[in-house]
């Protein structure tokens, strides 16, 4: 088995907490407070802010020219995702260059950050993976009676679309390329994975 593969089944339980999480099924049923996502979309622009600036530094530490391209790409995708974000901010009223981070999201990019700068690309893509393959995982499980009509069907429809899986199946070839199986490895996919479920415990908790 594939050393991605591996990591995210061992991992499982984590993306099911995330899965069923009452924020999660908020979105999956349309019942999720406004406010609540509001708050939710300008700590997940800042986020993905980070996430882009990752996906830089390990482009610049990249080996191959390919390995750099594919970095390249996978920026992109986050680029193309903060537009969706800044559709929901207008919808919604929120200033993105007003957003401070809360503690969960900050946790999770200076620790996204400090491992891009410190470890090799390989580490980094670990630190990456569980971002990507999760919210695929939660796209496809949602979408699977079909992309709901209700105002988070956008956000359905972008985790669960063709367009998305690639580019996390495109990390993880990184992740097996690059990476070996450690404890550092399994520490720092852990790591991510928890990261991502306090993530949505914080915005469920926002009180605005």
């Amino acid at each position: 088995m594939a050393l991605s593969s591996k990591l995210w089944q061992q991992h499982l339980d984590l993306a099911n907490d995330s899965l069923n999480h009452p924020f999660v099924q908020g979105i999956a049923d349309g019942t999720l407070p406004k406010a609540t996502f509001a708050y939710y979309v300008g700590q997940d622009a800042f986020f993905l802010e980070a996430f882009a600036r990752a996906y830089s530094i390990a482009a610049a530490k990249a080996p191959t020219w390919q390995s750099f391209h594919v970095f390249h790409d996978l920026a992109a995708g986050v680029l193309a995702e903060l537009k969706l974000h800044q559709s929901y901010a207008q919808s919604w009223q929120v200033d993105l260059a007003q957003v401070t981070p809360g503690t969960a999201t900050r946790q999770y990019t200076d620790f996204l950050l400090a491992t891009a700068w410190s470890q090799p690309i390989g580490v980094t893509a670990v630190a990456m993976s569980p971002c990507m393959r999760l919210y695929a995982y939660l796209g496809q499980q949602l979408a699977q009676g079909g992309v709901p009509t209700h105002i988070y069907g956008d956000w359905i429809a972008t985790y669960s679309s063709d367009e998305f899986e690639p580019l996390a199946s495109l990390l993880e070839a990184i992740v097996d390329q690059y990476a070996e199986d450690s404890e550092l490895i399994r520490s720092t996919y852990r790591h991510a994975m928890v990261c991502e479920r306090d993530f949505f415990q914080a915005a469920w908790c926002y009180q605005g």
